[in-house]
């Protein structure tokens, strides 16, 4: 069975949600489980303490820590530790709800970069309206600055992913800019259009902010602090969506009860707009399985990131990103 190493010291929640998540997926036989962190503080959480794994350490990274900091001052740190069980052959993958930084810099440093890429990405997974698919977007907040050749190396990733995850033969790929026109965007994304183009990839050209919920694209490329916004901007509108429809159902009778006839449909937005059904964003370009969970996550969304990390490990995902890598630049 895969082995996922657990970061048990990262998250807000930590290290009761991530403890509980991880027995729970160890408990559905999703994977055979490593926690890494302080053994003190994780035992008290676990049903059946001799169950599961435990590697110690004491030294975790504080979710304000700066990624240069931490990978200096906190090499014994827990979640560098999980990335060493994989350098090591112990583990398959890591699984952190940590410092997302920190987790970056750490993957790089101790996993090391899958050949060719300069710049790993973490991909974010959005939730469209075609019914049972989600949009891929990179760079999801590893890169705040980039240069055309990182987005173009974000494009071939994030096509080799949503094949190689989601089985779509050829990923249709959009370049995220403020208009379709070819006149419109910045210097950085015409320089990356016009390379993107030449790659032979399934590319539609720009898309806008729209195109990432409405299927148009499976892939959509651009830098990190434009990935990062739309992120969280995703995250906003779902909350205050579903805190609406809450608020206004408990105003009347007849709003309940036309609540009860659709609950179905509201279940399914619900499950549909919920981070934790999908448990965190795969780092792509490191050479191992890392998921990157939300700060905020709960066992629920640390289960899910443990069943990604594992059904990517069987998948191969590293093998197939790195020969497609090979293939569009020596090819």
């Amino acid at each position: 069975m895969v082995r996922i190493a657990v970061d048990g010291m990262g998250g807000d929640f930590a290290p009761q949600a991530i403890v509980k998540g991880a027995e729970q997926a160890l408990k559905e036989k999703v994977a055979e489980i490593i926690l890494v962190g302080d053994k003190a503080r994780l035992v008290p959480f676990l049903e059946n303490p001799d169950e599961i794994e435990i590697v110690h350490t004491d030294e975790y990274v504080e979710m304000t820590a700066s990624p240069s900091a931490a990978l200096r001052k906190k090499r014994g740190s827990s979640v560098n530790k999980s990335f060493e069980l994989v350098r090591t052959g112990k583990a398959q993958g890591v699984v952190t709800a940590g410092n997302s930084g920190a987790a970056m810099a750490f993957a790089i440093f101790t996993l090391g970069r899958i050949g060719l890429v300069e710049r790993p990405a973490i991909a974010t997974l959005h939730p469209n309206v075609s019914k049972g698919t989600i949009t891929v977007v990179l760079d999801g907040g590893g890169n705040v600055d980039c240069r055309p050749v990182h987005l173009v190396q974000f494009a071939i990733m994030g096509s080799a992913f949503a094949k190689s995850a989601f089985g779509i033969e050829m990923p249709r790929v959009g370049l995220l800019s403020n208009a379709e026109e070819e006149t419109k965007g910045n210097d950085l994304t015409r320089e990356a259009h016009a390379m993107i183009k030449e790659l032979g990839l399934n590319y539609l050209g720009y898309v806008e902010g729209n195109h990432v919920h409405n299927g148009r694209v499976d892939v959509v490329v651009c830098d990190g602090f434009v990935g990062n916004i739309a992120l969280k901007i995703t995250e906003g509108v779902a909350e205050s969506l579903m805190a609406f429809l809450r608020e206004r159902i408990e105003k009347s009778l007849k709003n309940k009860m036309g609540y009860l006839l659709m609950k179905e449909i509201f279940d399914e937005l619900a499950k549909k707009t919920d981070y934790s059904e999908y448990g965190g964003a795969p780092l792509l370009g490191v050479d191992g399985v890392c998921i990157i969970c939300h700060g905020r996550s709960n066992e629920r969304a640390i289960k899910s990131a443990i069943s990604m990390a594992a059904g990517f490990v069987r998948k191969n995902l590293n093998e197939s990103i790195k020969e497609t890598m090979i293939d569009h630049f020596r090819g």
